[in-house]
């Protein structure tokens, strides 16, 4: 067989996923000198990014999901592992070389990891999917805020539902917590906590058969397992209650495709060093078939596969021809920028299809924001962005000297405007509240930080007449509207989002595939889109990068993002009780996250 040429884009190992399972294969080989690549389609950190307390790993006393992954992540960059914000669509598995086709493009790798986990398993109980996001909620993190002085049920007898039922007592006057069989599934140290907390009570051998109301859920139809007897749950003088659903998961297999052994429930097959019936092919994590779904496990899955999977790659150098040490070729490799001799961490701005980096956003001691910052021919890395105040409100920081953004954010991102085409104009339109103040404090530091970036209020002639204020509209030099806005400051996890829409602005901006750009192109009248947004909520980001690629694409799509903080009337107008939440035209609403695939099928349905 020739040898494989070395300036060939080739892999080492390509990781599918980016949860503590992938994290940990691709720092194991990475540290190994193996040229490693990491595909994640949503967030960097996978289904635990959303638990903000972890107790439970050992060696860590207390930790939240999002720390403990970021700092995984960071460790697998520092050794050389390299990121791609993208989904797998294919893959060709049965050769030396690998094939994993994406919505970047199509990649090469020796070895394959799949450890693509599992996702919330929705229980089917009418009116679940009706009232998604107006009483039904799956992630407490994100949507525990919106059932402030409520009732709530936790559906599920596991050890997320104990976490997030606990989780959610900083809201609620009350959680009950409904078990399906007669004990919980957890270990009992865990469940025995509940004992702590005296508006939590826990309903055994009970089952949820229904929910409804109005716009709301106002009501619930429960039965006990063990007598048959039914029941029903009624708001009274509240206007509603939540329902969270946290009853395992669904492995996330369905896409591939069965060359790859799976058990009946969809759960991939593996021997004791992960390897799966394919040679070069191994599964980490909850996507496999296992008695405990825990982060220390999906850990030990990775460190496994990666150690077995090294020495398989080490003889296809040798039967190849191809150097010992992939990651020492001379292949175009992202140069990493050292901040301060400190490790990068990161912010998921996809600005154009070369290697990623990242940008860590702390708000006020909070978990941090995932989103890489992908830059054409070179990987920047990112930088702490600090705002001092509370989540939303980084007025505190800029009164206490600091101002918004760190000295080392601003560092980095004076790099990624340089690499802008052109200038991007923002224009304020501001009025009496509070929040204009901090938006004219954002952007006078924004605009003083490149010349690529000017800002201006809007001018007295110029009509506000239908607008939401205050906002953030992003503008080309000339003044004509991109059709952007942000209706508060973008921080907490948006701050990737707002950096990502001024490169879509300048250009050359994401790249986005042929076909889903066609599908937006075609619309022909107005489309306003408005995401309306929890700065906690990690799922928000990909919906409002969404709205704002479309907006970016075609002349007629108007995306807006609304912080719900400051504008509770569009909350209570439009019945939210879960985000991230899209309304179409002022009319249609969609719940859950949503990317630019699904948001362009949306509009082709909707718009035109």
């Amino acid at each position: 067989m020739n040898a494989v040429k070395a300036e060939e884009n080739l892999y080492d190992l390509a990781v599918v996923g980016g949860g503590p399972a992938g994290l940990t294969a691709a720092l194991y080989m990475a540290r190994a000198k193996y040229r490693v690549l990491v595909l994640e389609k949503a967030e960097i950190g996978g289904q635990i990014t959303i638990t903000a307390e972890i107790v439970n790993y050992p060696g860590v006393v207390k930790t939240s999901g999002k720390e403990l992954t970021e700092n995984m992540r960071r460790q697998a960059e520092n050794f050389g592992a390299e990121f791609a914000a993208a989904e797998v669509l294919a893959m060709e598995l049965t050769g030396d070389i690998k094939i994993l086709r994406t919505t970047k493009g199509e990649y090469r790798a020796l070895g394959v990891i799949l450890a693509t986990g599992a996702n919330p398993r929705k229980l089917g109980f009418k009116g679940e999917r009706e009232f998604q996001g107006r009483g039904v909620a799956y992630c407490a993190t994100c949507d525990g805020e919106f059932f402030s002085g409520l009732h709530v049920f936790v559906i599920g007898g596991g050890f997320a539902a104990v976490e997030e039922g606990i989780f959610l007592t900083k809201y609620a006057k009350k959680v009950t917590i409904v078990v399906r069989k007669n004990e919980f599934s957890c270990a009992k140290m865990v469940s025995d906590q509940l004992e702590n907390y005296g508006n939590i009570e826990v309903l055994f051998e009970t089952e949820l058969l229904e929910v409804g109301g109005q716009d709301i859920v106002t009501y619930a139809r429960f039965r006990n397992n063990r007598t048959q007897k039914e029941w029903v749950h009624e708001a009274g003088d509240d206007p509603g209650f939540g329902v969270f659903v946290f009853a395992g998961y669904v492995p996330n297999t369905d896409w591939i495709g069965p060359e790859v052994k799976k058990d009946a429930h969809g759960y991939l097959l593996t021997d004791h060093d992960q390897k799966t019936n394919l040679d070069g092919v191994y599964a980490a994590g909850d996507v496999c078939v296992k008695n405990l779904r825990q982060v220390v496990t999906a850990v030990s899955d990775g460190a496994a596969a990666a150690a077995s999977l090294e020495k398989v790659v080490s003889e296809l150098h040798a039967k190849l021809g191809i150097p010992e040490l992939v990651s020492e070729r001379k292949v175009q490799q992202p140069e990493k920028a050292e901040l301060s001799g400190k490790a990068e961490s990161s912010v998921k701005a996809e600005l154009s299809g070369k290697a990623e980096s990242s940008v860590k956003t702390e708000l006020s001691g909070k978990a941090e924001t995932a989103a890489k910052t992908e830059l054409p021919g070179k990987a920047e890395t990112a930088a702490k962005t600090e705002l001092s105040g509370k989540t939303g409100s980084p007025a505190a920081a800029e009164n206490s000297g600091d101002g918004f953004l760190s000295s080392q954010v601003r560092e980095q991102l004076q790099g990624v405007f340089a690499k802008f085409s052109q200038p991007v104009l923002l224009k304020a339109w501001l009025n009496e509240e509070p929040l204009s103040g901090e938006i004219t404090g954002f952007l006078r530091e924004l605009e003083g930080m490149s010349d690529k970036l000017t800002w201006k209020k809007a001018e007295a002639g110029e009509s506000a007449e239908g607008r939401i204020l205050p906002s953030i509209e992003l503008c080309y030099p000339d003044g004509r509207s991109s059709g952007i806005q942000f209706h508060g400051v973008p921080g907490g996890h948006e701050f990737n989002s707002f950096v990502i829409a001024l490169y879509n602005v300048a250009g050359p901006g994401q790249e986005i595939q042929q076909e889903i750009k066609e599908q937006i192109e075609k619309l022909d009248r107005p489309v306003n889109l408005k995401v309306l947004v929890s700065l906690s909520c990690t799922m928000c980001p990909d919906t409002v990068m969404a709205a704002q690629k479309a907006a970016a694409v075609s002349e007629y799509v108007e995306a807006e993002m609304f912080d719900l903080a400051h504008f509770p009337k569009l909350k209570e107008k439009y019945k939210v009780m879960s985000v991230p939440c899209m309304i179409l035209n002022d009319e249609k609403v969609f719940f859950g996250k949503k990317g630019i695939g699904d948001l362009a099928a949306i509009l082709s349905e909707n718009g035109n």
